[in-house]
């Protein structure tokens, strides 16, 4: 299979995008009963989110991280995600409310792949926006990851319990934007 360097894959439907986040239980609950991220979630820090289930897998240690052992899918409206990508520029730069770099993808063993996954950080008017009008839900995924962490330490093919995710589309002005491959 021929994949593209620098593209972004997901789980997305015509209307939303699910991204992943980890968090520790004081941020977490609360985000999951307000279904939105409120206090003591810090607006005024940057939040990083990622489309890749598996690129967060090896962020968190499958929830086994510090601070990392809720995980937590957020499904945002495609509008939103995309006027992130539009106001984005790459890591290095800090001019912008977004920021996004591209690092090497990774398999169910953390495995670098060769080719690489997009996180997104969002600041300043990209959190309030993500906090207050993009996310759509939000779904505690730990108990589901901690059962992936167990199958593949059985050494058992994790594929088929993996989110779908395919190439999410995008137009070719905001590909050049956030620095992604078509080919």
């Amino acid at each position: 299979m021929n994949i593209p360097y620098r593209q972004i894959r997901a789980a997305y439907t015509e209307e939303s995008i699910t991204v992943y986040q980890a968090y520790d239980p004081a941020i977490a609950a609360p985000a999951l009963a307000a279904q939105r991220f409120v206090p003591p979630f810090k607006r005024g820090r940057m939040t990083w989110i990622k489309p890749s289930f598996l690129w967060m897998m090896y962020r968190c240690g499958y929830a086994t991280k510090q601070g990392q052992g809720r995980v937590l899918a957020i499904e945002l409206t495609r509008e939103g995600f995309e006027w992130a990508l539009a106001h984005s520029c790459l890591s290095d730069r800090r001019d912008m409310p977004v920021r996004v770099q591209w690092d090497p993808e990774r398999d169910p063993r953390h495995n670098a792949l060769p080719y690489r996954s997009i996180q997104i950080g969002l600041s300043g008017e990209a959190v309030d926006r993500y906090v207050g009008e993009w996310t759509l839900s939000i779904t505690d995924l730990t108990e589901r990851v901690r059962g992936l962490h167990a199958a593949l330490r059985e050494g058992r093919d994790l594929t088929p319990l993996l989110p779908a995710e395919r190439p999410y589309p995008i137009a070719e002005a905001l590909a050049e934007v956030i620095g992604a491959t078509r080919e």
